[in-house]
């Protein structure tokens, strides 16, 4: 029997431990979770109670390790990635059923010469910059500039992506955005990046800060979605956070754009109080954004802690017949000397009322075992391609 609400919760960048080959990505030894934990002693009561402490401490049981605290009661354990890549877009088409033999281009001494020549061509103006930067750095230094040349500020970073500043008093947003088409347009083939982005600031030199219009332009997934499945078997769509961009809008039928996890988990809850059936699909990015890249480890144990004082609140919104899955897309250790993203396990971990034993599924071979798994929990059966579903799992553990 399906569940009428599946939520899905991914904490951006909450990786769990180097994959196999973490080290032809130069990330061998990361892992996100615990060398936060380590490296503050957060306390993560709730998320321990749910398991976390199994899969981030392997071997131990939690009654003596200070950050992790309670039994587990649900289901839990860890994802490989059988993507090639650890960005954002990968790991969730992964988590949806999308497997990319290929990281996506990056490009950390700038795009090419005849590239940005096109580029400027189109748009009908010439750029500034050109090479992988900070985004408020390269702002502060080349803003002056470009309020003086109405020369938008054309940027990268580790990241698979291209990035478009300008100041809205300057180039106003829709212009940015028209710009932004543009380069997606031009962005295919061997330089289709995961992303553009249009990046919108304001202030005066010396004060420039960005806005919230900020705008992504993704590629689409070359093939149909855990997502597109389910939305065309009629089940309703819920995209929080930033999933809607990430998947080009396809297979979502109401999208919540929000700002920080706050305003996210806050429209997760919005969501289970107007949605009586279907699939929540929220992305928390602060963790990744504002934490990870920064290596603020501290930061990152913060916001950690939020997202476990708010899982009580989660579990009082949610009806008998409701599941909540909490994961990862890729890690971004904040421990370690870069500030890219780090190839690691996620973690899966499972909630739903009236069961009191956990259930471990140590590890699993990709992170589409959770998609397919969601799918087939909505009642939404899909035999063919990636991942292997642990539904039958779940209903072992109710009894069904």
């Amino acid at each position: 029997m399906p569940f009428s609400r599946v939520i899905v919760i991914v904490l951006d960048s909450a990786g769990v431990g180097a994959l196999p080959d973490a080290d032809e990505y130069g990330d061998g030894g990361s892992n996100t979770l615990r060398h936060v934990i380590e490296a503050t002693g957060c306390p993560l009561p709730n998320m321990g109670g749910l398991g976390l402490h199994r899969v981030v401490f392997p071997g131990t049981t939690g009654s003596s390790d200070a950050a992790m605290t309670g039994l587990p009661e649900r289901l839990y354990g860890k994802m490989a990635s059988m993507t090639a890549g650890k960005d954002t877009i990968t790991g969730h088409w992964e988590l949806m059923g999308v497997i990319l033999d290929r990281p996506f281009p990056t490009y950390p001494e700038g795009f090419p010469v005849d590239l940005i020549r096109a580029f400027e061509e189109a748009i009908g103006r010439k750029i500034l910059g050109n090479r992988a930067a900070s985004g408020t750095a390269i702002i502060e230094e080349l803003g002056e500039e470009h309020m003086g040349t109405g020369r938008p500020i054309v940027y990268t970073s580790a990241d698979s992506v291209f990035q478009v500043a300008a100041h809205e008093d300057i180039i106003p947003v829709p212009v940015l955005y028209e710009i932004c088409e543009t380069a997606r347009g031009l962005l295919t083939g061997e330089h289709a990046v995961a992303r553009v982005i249009a990046r919108p600031f304001e202030g005066l030199p010396g004060s420039f800060r960005r806005t919230a219009r900020r705008k992504d332009f993704s590629l689409l997934p070359p093939e149909p979605t855990f997502l597109d499945r389910i939305s065309d078997a009629g089940v309703s769509t819920v995209a929080i956070g930033k999933i809607s961009d990430i998947f080009g809008g396809r297979g979502i039928d109401k999208t919540y754009h929000t700002k920080s996890n706050h305003e996210g988990m806050e429209a997760t809850l919005g969501a289970l109080k107007g949605f009586d059936s279907g699939f929540i699909f929220v992305n928390l990015v602060d963790f990744d954004m504002l934490y990870g890249h920064r290596n603020d480890a501290r930061g990152y144990a913060q916001c950690l802690s939020a997202f476990d004082q708010y899982l009580p609140r989660l579990k009082g919104h949610m009806n008998e017949d409701d599941i909540v899955f909490i994961t990862a897309d890729h890690g971004c250790d904040p421990t370690t000397p870069g500030t890219d993203h780090t190839r690691e396990y996620a973690p899966v971990l499972g909630w739903w009322p009236g069961v009191n034993h956990g259930i471990e599924l140590e590890t699993r071979s990709s992170f589409a075992d959770l998609g397919k798994t969601v799918a087939e929990l909505l009642g939404v059966f899909v035999p063919e391609g990636p991942g292997r579903s642990f539904a039958y799992l779940i209903d072992v553990a109710m009894g069904r």
